[in-house]
């Protein structure tokens, strides 16, 4: 049997995230994930993948605020419908408009980034749509997540993941999962291509290629001077074309909820 064992939002990509007993699952993904996103002057997207300081930004999250918290810092406390001017952002080669989040949201990150960037928030009206080719209707909404909705990770895969490493152990929010199952079988999910939670129907779209955000401490920014968990990974979870993979994206058909310890039921 499997079943939910963890749920993760992560209200502004690359910060920290928000361990959830129940989520609301929506077209783009859990709602309240990744809609807020730093980026550059010329609109490009920011990431712990040059920037790991961003894993030290503490999220808080309510229906009217997102509270932001970084070491001595003042708190940075922002309406969740501020509004701003749209500017056109970036991520990968995704191309979309957002909602300028105001100077004094710059200031805050540009003092913790020591580079000038601006917060946005994704806009309601402009939608940034998955990739056509995984796609399973035209326009299919996305938040600023790399790619698809929803990461699923599985609790037996990182088992022998850490089995392969040795000491020390890594965590799973290495991997900064939305879904995490507790499952029997390391890496059964490769083979996951339609299931049902609490009634919920999700089709995978691709495995998830890793990055160097993996080798990245969760809470106090730093790197694995070991290069671990990818130097590990690479020895058996590296698939030409398609990188190091440790994951599955999924794309949820249906909108409702799921809460820790559903279980997974496949089709």
């Amino acid at each position: 049997m499997i079943t939910v064992a963890e749920l993760w939002i992560y209200p502004v990509k690359s910060c920290q995230g928000i361990s959830l007993e129940t989520a609301q699952v929506t077209h783009k993904g859990f709602a309240g994930d990744r809609q807020w996103m730093i980026v550059d002057q010329g609109g490009k997207f920011i990431t712990q993948r040059t920037h790991p300081q961003l894993a030290r930004v503490q999220t808080e999250l309510s229906n009217d605020y997102l509270t932001l918290k970084f070491e001595q810092q003042a708190p940075l406390q922002i309406s969740t419908q501020q509004r701003g001017d749209l500017i056109p952002v970036t991520v990968w080669r995704s191309q979309t408009q957002a909602i300028d989040q105001g100077d004094a949201a710059a200031t805050w990150f540009s003092q913790i980034l020591d580079m000038p960037c601006r917060l946005v928030r994704q806009s309601p009206e402009h939608v940034r749509p998955i990739n056509p080719d995984y796609a399973l209707w035209e326009n299919q909404p996305v938040s600023f997540a790399d790619g698809y909705p929803i990461l699923l990770t599985n609790t037996a895969s990182l088992a022998e993941l850490n089995q392969r490493i040795g000491e020390p152990n890594i965590p799973m929010n290495r991997f900064r999962p939305n879904l995490v199952v507790h499952g029997d079988r390391p890496f059964a999910e490769d083979d996951w291509q339609h299931f049902k939670i609490n009634g919920l129907e999700f089709v995978t779209a691709k495995p998830c290629e890793r990055c160097v955000v993996t080798t990245t401490d969760q809470k106090s920014g730093d790197r694995s001077p070991s290069q671990e968990p990818l130097r590990t990974l690479r020895q058996f979870r590296y698939q030409p074309q398609q990188g190091i993979l440790f994951g599955i994206n999924l794309m949820p058909k249906e909108i409702g909820s799921l809460t820790i310890g559903n279980h997974v039921n496949f089709l």
